[in-house]
């Protein structure tokens, strides 16, 4: 059986369209499937919407978070939750085009482990979100030695895979970045990024900004050693000003430098604070993670 995690955050507008659309498409081709919906605290009628598609539909299910918990919360809950051989994770916005679902499904059938989407195109991004999201992923690969430049949350995973990420003890989780790692019979398929279905993106510029810190602090240490790079810049500089200090000195050409010695504090003085907030970050993460707190709290189940 194949299941269908379907994150929604206040996507009444399309959870109809959604629920029927691949439901439908999966059972002209006998797909045996369930559509599992993950209700991330949304404040709109999500939740009343996906209990009328249960009720007309049971393949259709439903959990529902007592708040928001972010996305990829919601597909580890998804994951945790899904009862399927495979498991693929699609968008409700359907952004993600249903039809891929088919040739993912087969490519499992015939023995891939994993199917990642790969993105063709971005759609009708902004440019600035573009532009974000490619400083982001160029990051990420320098930090990870993985291309991601084009991936995307929508695959299908083995239900080993599955067992594998779900018992994973950390609590900070890049679902896109785990499903690479772990490794197994991997696959890749290309998409063309669509139009939203209904209703507007809920990822704003500082949202998605917060999105990448996050997922960057929790997969890589890599950060970490631009603290180590800042130091030996500044050790860089000033053994060179020393060196022209010296020189003068010995030259009697020495000034009294005021202007320099200014300079080099606030410079100093602005790394010793950017490699201090780096650490601080880093230690707010294991902060939250020896915590233990569950990733999510489920309030309602359909």
């Amino acid at each position: 059986m194949l299941s269908v995690v379907i994150p929604a955050y206040n996507e009444e507008n399309n959870i109809e369209n959604t629920a029927t659309y691949i439901s439908s498409l999966l059972q002209e081709e006998n797909i045996d499937h369930e559509l599992l919906f993950i209700d991330d605290g949304s404040k709109d009628g999500t939740w009343e919407k996906i209990l009328k598609q249960h009720d007309l539909n049971e393949k259709v299910k439903g959990i529902s978070f007592s708040k928001n918990f972010g996305k990829e919360s919601a597909i580890f809950a998804g994951l945790t939750e899904s009862s399927g051989d495979c498991v693929a994770v699609i968008d409700c916005d359907l952004q993600h085009p249903p039809e891929k679902l088919i040739e993912m499904y087969r490519l499992w059938e015939e023995g891939y482990e994993i199917v990642e989407g790969i993105k063709r195109n971005r759609g009708n991004e902004s440019r600035r979100h573009s532009l974000a999201a490619k400083a982001f992923y160029s990051l990420l690969n320098s930090a990870t030695g993985m291309d991601m430049s084009n991936a995307s949350d929508y695959k299908l995973l083995d239900r080993k895979a599955v067992n594998v990420l779900i018992n994973m003890p950390e609590r900070n989780s890049f679902f896109r970045a785990l499903s690479l790692w772990i490794g197994f019979n991997s696959i890749q398929i290309e998409y063309d990024v669509r139009e939203r279905a209904s209703g507007e993106s809920k990822w704003s510029t500082s949202s998605l900004v917060q999105y990448a810190i996050d997922n960057i602090s929790s997969f890589t240490s890599v950060p970490m050693y631009i603290v180590s790079v800042l130091g030996g810049i500044l050790l860089t500089v000033g053994i060179v000003l020393s060196i022209i200090t010296l020189y003068q000195k010995w030259n009697g050409s020495s000034l009294e430098g005021f202007t320099t010695v200014i300079i080099l504090q606030c410079f100093t003085s602005s790394i010793i604070m950017i490699s201090l907030g780096i650490i601080g970050f880093y230690i707010a993460k294991i902060y939250h993670e020896i915590k233990g707190r569950p990733r999510y709290i489920i309030s309602k189940r359909a």
